[in-house]
């Protein structure tokens, strides 16, 4: 199974924002497959959120332990929570012990009603918590109107628990390491870490098979310096990513952290050429005109570099 594992991560990985779902006898997007022994994640569309999809465009993983199992990311609804459930008990008949939110958006959050339902413990960083609770009813009416049925008996559950940088869990023989590296992607980026088998369930701080969302009030220069300073140094030889194939630290690099320094690169060219916001979004990208969501986010992101940077 390792060396299988290997072979994958060696190999490039084709990207699904074209395909409408690949399981189509469950409402996930995709079945689970194991990454390295013990670690699960069953892969979403990395298209935006469609009824097609259900909602299911994150990855949602989970890690089987010694003594239960560990599930990364609750979904974007409660029929996604089930049909996860439904798929860990076909792996295993050990009980989920803890649900980890990698971040406070709907995809990562609104399938905790399943899961509290379950008498599971939730946990989330601070931050992504308080962003949930602001965000959530925006989020639930979004998701009844994409999902339509596959919203039916999804409610807001807040994370039962929170942390600030770090939360050690030691079950049944696995430490896992829940960290807050640093500012990133969105208020309250999780990263669960499993130092011994050199495996991070990165969520959205990585990218590589679509195109990062910026989204207004990121910092990227704060992203790229958490990149640097604090996940580089772990060094992980199998990623998760938030979004897309599992793959490894070089490849997410490529497409995070280099393609967050060229955008940059290309707005302060434009800022000291002495232009605007609306020349900004036709700063050249086509380097990365290959990513899924390039349609969707391209100009966007443009946009908002340019209002972080212009009075850096």
């Amino acid at each position: 199974m390792r060396y299988l594992a290997l072979l994958l991560l060696a190999t490039p990985a084709f990207a699904s924002e074209d395909i409408a779902d690949q399981y189509p006898q469950s409402v996930l997007y995709s079945k689970p497959v194991e990454v390295i022994p013990h670690v699960f994640t069953a892969i979403g569309a990395t298209a935006p959120p469609t009824y097609e999809n259900a909602g299911h465009n994150n990855n949602l993983s989970f890690i089987v332990t010694g003594d239960g199992v560990v599930v990364v990311n609750s979904g974007a609804s409660w029929k996604l929570a089930e049909a996860l459930h439904a798929e860990i008990r076909a792996v295993t008949d050990q009980p989920v012990r803890l649900v980890i939110n990698e971040n406070g958006q709907g995809h990562a959050m609104l399938g905790n009603g399943y899961w509290a339902a379950q008498g599971v413990p939730i946990l989330a960083h601070e931050e992504a918590a308080e962003e949930f609770a602001d965000t959530a009813g925006q989020g639930l009416s979004a998701l009844q109107n994409y999902a339509r049925e596959n919203a039916e008996g999804t409610v807001i559950a807040a994370p039962t628990e929170t942390f600030t940088d770090r939360k050690v869990i030691e079950m049944g023989g696995v430490t896992i390491e829940v960290l807050h590296l640093g500012p990133a992607h969105s208020p309250g980026d999780t990263q669960v870490w499993i130092p011994a088998w050199s495996m991070m369930i990165a969520g959205d701080i990585a990218f590589h098979e679509r195109m990062p969302p910026i989204f207004e009030g990121t910092c990227t220069s704060c992203w790229i310096e958490t990149w640097d300073n604090a996940l580089v140094p772990l060094a992980p030889t199998y990623v998760i990513p938030g979004h897309g194939h599992p793959t490894n630290l070089a490849q997410v690099q490529r497409y995070t952290r280099d393609y967050l320094l060229d955008l940059r690169e290309k707005i302060a060219a434009h800022l000291e050429d002495g232009g605007d916001l609306a020349g900004a979004y036709y700063v050249d990208q086509s380097r990365w005109a290959h990513l899924d969501t390039f349609e969707e986010l391209a100009t966007k992101n443009a946009g908002v570099v340019f209002a972080e940077m212009e009075f850096e």
